[in-house]
């Protein structure tokens, strides 16, 4: 009972130190009550299988802080109306498998290595394997530690050097720190080692802490210029509402919303993930002839200098088989197409530019590993809710610019969102702000949305990026470049929101080198595991000489 008892002290402090609800100072001794139930279990408990209580205890941590942080998955529904349990179960006990495969590793190396070592090995183990869960297709890195500070981000400004990986580091440290201070106090009681270690803990808390207050007060990048942006929130339910209206029902709503709000020089307007066209898709080989979009056009011919940015479902056809793209399917005999989710900017007079989503919602938006999983599973995903096709990807970043100001916006479509190195992309590209048009009605009123808003703020602070948010339900909202919600609006509310946005050219260091410590952390990872084999090498050799 007592190593259960510690396991569910770790559930609830990582649980409770999560947002949008939680208090996230918890996170920094959340892992050590399950350090020290695989500490106990290791050394001084009599079971056989020792590492089969480890894993097991472990799991059952993780599962509840899953289902307590992303429980709101069963928000989403079939489309018959029902909620679907799968929704949220294959995500939460996949996810939970893959951390407490994270912390087996670290069992299985600190016994066979010690524990110093086998705590470096926790570090370099649990960074390498945020980086990979942000780079596989059964990507969801929404429980990266790093994104805990998301709610205080006077807390984390020097995100703008390390990012939100950075952010992961720091707490992984600081957990193997007071797990040391807790094992050499028990097992030496020196008051001297205590004193020490637990002044060590204190200031590598602390010192980051003023390091980001005194870059929060002295924030002082000067702009190269600013825009009037008006975001448009339709609030159209996604299940039915969406696609029982017909297009240019949805469209001249989505019209009549801007016309009514445009009060004064409007230089982008901008509408949420895939407002249009509603029920099916738009062909881009089409997209000047196109009803709806000329629509949209002649809106902005009646306010000059203004553009209209929006996400879109789209397609392209092909009629030969010859180079076709991985994610294409068949429709008929000699007919194939590919789908995206895209953004597009629409400027009166000028071709048509356009994204394609490039980090995809895995079982909704990509069917993971088809190639591989397809002829294994046949229309399982389908079955289960999700997809038997994949939508196709852009595989570099681009960024819109406003041929009437200085204005180059990201385009960024909804869980693109929660990726620092990849939305620092887009600003190497020239985005000096960045326009996140998402839809997060699909949970309803849940965390989900909430989350998702709030880990917007650690992509303000990590590129220096003012951030204005176009959702289809809410919450739309302003960010400025310190990561702070300057205006917002209330979910559900068919509404629209209204920022002077600051245009910023300067790169972060973090803009530039990315997920730095994510990397030194692989390479760590693999010395770790060379030095391993290497000392078992040599034992076996000392051990034949014997």
């Amino acid at each position: 009972m007592k190593y259960v008892l510690l396991t569910l002290i770790s559930a609830m402090l990582l649980s409770i130190s999560w947002p949008t609800y939680g208090v996230p100072f918890f996170i920094f001794f959340a892992l050590v009550p399950l350090l020290m139930m695989e500490h106990g279990v290791s050394k001084f408990s009599g079971y056989n299988r020792k590492s089969w209580v480890v894993f097991g205890l472990s799991y059952l941590c993780f599962v509840i802080w899953n289902i307590v942080t992303t429980g709101w998955l069963y928000g989403s529904k079939n489309p018959d109306g029902s909620h679907s349990m799968m929704a949220v179960v294959f995500p939460v006990l996949v996810n939970s498998f893959l951390y407490s495969l994270v912390f087996q590793c670290y069992h299985w190396y600190k016994n066979a290595q010690g524990t110093y070592w086998g705590l470096g090995f926790l570090i370099a183990i649990w960074m390498s394997f945020e980086k990979f869960h942000m780079s596989w297709e059964l990507t969801w890195p929404w429980l990266n530690l790093g994104n805990v500070f998301s709610e205080y981000p006077k807390f984390v400004q020097w995100y703008d050097t390390l990012g939100a990986t950075g952010g992961s580091f720091w707490i992984l440290v600081i957990n193997v720190l007071i797990f040391y201070t807790v094992r050499t106090w028990e097992a030496g009681r020196k008051r001297k080692d205590l004193i020490k270690n637990t002044s060590i803990v204190t200031a590598l808390i602390i010192l980051p802490m003023i390091i980001s207050f005194v870059k929060y007060n002295n924030f002082n990048e000067k702009p190269i210029g600013q825009v009037n942006v008006l975001m448009l929130q339709p609030d159209l339910d996604p299940y039915g509402e969406k696609y029982s209206k017909d297009s240019l029902t949805i469209l001249t709503d989505l019209l009549d919303l801007a016309e009514k709000n445009s009060k004064g020089k409007i230089d982008y307007y901008i509408a949420p993930e895939t407002a249009l066209p509603g029920r099916g898709s738009i062909s881009e080989t089409a997209f000047e002839k196109s009803y709806l979009l000329n629509n949209i056009k002649g809106f902005l011919s009646k306010h000059p200098g203004s553009v209209f940015n929006t996400g879109i479902s789209s397609h392209r056809f092909f009629t030969t088989n010859k180079n076709l793209p991985v994610e294409a399917y068949q429709l008929n005999q000699g007919l194939w197409v590919e789908s995206f989710n895209s953004a597009i900017q629409i400027v009166p007079n000028k071709k048509v530019e356009v994204y394609h989503k490039g980090k995809l919602v895995p079982g909704v938006e990509i069917f993971p590993y088809m190639n591989v999983l397809k002829p294994l599973l046949g229309n399982a995903m389908l079955n289960l809710g999700g997809t038997v096709a994949s939508l196709g990807t852009d595989k570099e970043r681009v960024a819109f610019s406003n041929p009437y100001n200085k204005g180059k916006i990201a385009p960024i479509i909804c869980y693109e969102s929660i990726y620092g190195e990849f939305v620092g992309d887009y600003v190497k590209k020239g985005a000096n702000f960045l326009g996140i048009m998402t839809n997060d009605s699909w949970w309803g009123v849940t965390e989900g949305h909430k989350q998702l808003l709030s880990y917007a703020k650690l992509r303000a602070i990590e590129t220096r990026r003012e951030i204005v948010r176009a959702a289809n339900s809410g919450i739309s909202a302003h960010i400025d470049a310190k990561g702070e919600v300057t205006a917002d609006t209330f979910y559900e509310d068919k509404t629209t929101l209204f920022a002077k946005v600051n245009l910023y050219d300067q790169q972060t260091f973090y803009t530039r080198a990315g997920d730095l410590l994510s990397r030194f952390s692989i390479f760590a990872l693999g010395f770790l595991l060379f030095y391993f084999l290497i000392k078992r090498f040599q034992n076996r050799i000392q051990k034949k000489k014997a």
